[in-house]
């Protein structure tokens, strides 16, 4: 009798091993870059002040455009101005990166790697 060690076999992965797990990533990726392609292209606005200053923000993350309604442009008071603009470019960003979560969540929730 051999006084060997044992050693388990290791858990199966998904079907078709290595590959096909490669060749799910793969799919993943191509998705994934259709996915960003359309973010380019799809855009989110956010107010602050009432409506007074408006950013509008990509799927990307890129800043399109800021308007300003010229009552609240008061020399006296550029504090407050820039708090707004402050403001709306944040919770641009913010639903632009929740827009992207939304659309990229679906994909690679079912690979079952961490971080993804």
């Amino acid at each position: 009798m051999s006084k060997g060690k044992y050693y388990p076999k290791a858990p199966k992965g998904p079907k078709g091993g290595p590959q096909g797990m490669m060749k799910q990533f793969q799919q993943v990726q191509k998705q994934m870059a259709e996915v960003q392609e359309s973010l380019a292209q799809e855009s989110v606005e956010y107010s602050a002040g009432g409506g007074m200053v408006k950013v509008v923000a990509d799927g990307q993350q890129g800043i399109k455009s800021i308007s300003i309604d010229p009552q609240v442009v008061d020399p006296e008071d550029v504090g407050m101005l820039e708090d707004l603009v402050l403001v709306a470019v944040s919770g641009a960003l913010d639903q632009s990166r929740a827009l992207v979560e939304e659309r990229m969540g679906g994909l690679t929730g079912g690979l079952g790697i961490p971080g993804f």
